[in-house]
């Protein structure tokens, strides 16, 4: 079974300070940690529980800078047996169109019976790349996966629908599958897996390898822009209430928004409206 799992670097944005540079179009990376897209982590563990049960190869492919390699290399330690980083100036502000085109060109030219993607990445939340890709590559797709049966020739992918309700697919080979979180427990990587994964070597591909023009990938291909961002303003804040329920009640009832004023009529104490 022949897996190319698409994975990407994202910031950690979970804790930190976040902060709009200067063209407004993007955020202050420095000082934030990056790690593997979430979602993609799942993907590459159920990549690597299907190559240990079946046989095969499982192939890295990221779009990114040269600090993704770090990326790469991770997945690398896990178990992948091949990585391939995509990565030229005029990438540059590809969405998530133009990022499935750049990524379909460097697959054509590969063997693959399965190609797994994160079904969402957390740095911009659009959960386009997997079905566009499958369109451009001309194979059938299925998105928010929790489980999946494969077999020689054919998936069982189950979508996670609305409600807790399951939606079981048959899928021929080859075929494009978006990873939920949840599906398995990503495992970490070995010391030994680590020290291997330094001396593999990770293929580099730029615009004129991949066969692409300028005028189709980055902000000239794309379709979509950032016009600006913008940090979401915090109008109120939750208030914790202390005290016995009854405490708590009085607290809520007379200093919040539900009673203005107090009175008291033959010692008991009511909103007067």
């Amino acid at each position: 079974m022949e897996i190319v799992v698409c994975i990407k670097r994202v910031p950690d944005t979970t804790e930190s300070d976040i902060k709009i540079d200067s063209s407004n179009q993007d955020i202050v990376k420095e000082g934030l940690a990056f790690n593997i897209n979430e979602a993609d982590n799942y993907a590459l563990e159920e990549a690597l529980l299907i190559k240990e049960k079946m046989g095969g190869t499982v192939t890295l492919v990221t779009l990114g800078t040269a600090e993704a390699e770090e990326t790469l290399k991770m997945g690398l330690a896990k178990g992948a047996d091949k990585a391939v980083r995509l990565d030229d100036p005029a990438f540059a502000g590809s969405d998530g169109v133009v990022t499935a085109r750049i990524l379909a060109s460097a697959l054509k030219n590969m063997e693959y019976d399965l190609i797994f993607t994160g079904c969402i990445a957390t740095d911009n939340w659009n959960a386009q790349v997997g079905p566009a890709l499958a369109e451009i590559l001309g194979i059938p797709h299925a998105t928010m996966i929790v489980k999946q049966e494969t077999e020689e020739k054919k998936i069982k992918p189950y979508r996670e629908l609305e409600g807790g309700l399951l939606e079981k697919l048959e899928i021929d080979l080859p075929a494009v599958l978006s990873i939920q979180t949840g599906i398995n427990e990503p495992r970490y990587a070995s010391i030994m897996g680590i020290a291997k994964a330094s001396k593999k070597e990770i293929e580099l591909k730029g615009m004129n390898d991949l066969g692409l023009k300028e005028n189709e990938v980055g902000a000239k291909g794309s379709k979509t822009v950032i016009e600006k961002l913008e940090i979401p303003v915090q109008e109120k804040m939750a208030e914790l209430i202390s005290g016995t329920p009854e405490e708590a009640a009085e607290k809520l009832l007379y200093e919040g928004d539900i009673c203005t004023d107090r009175t008291s009529t033959g010692g008991n104490t009511g909103c007067y409206f």
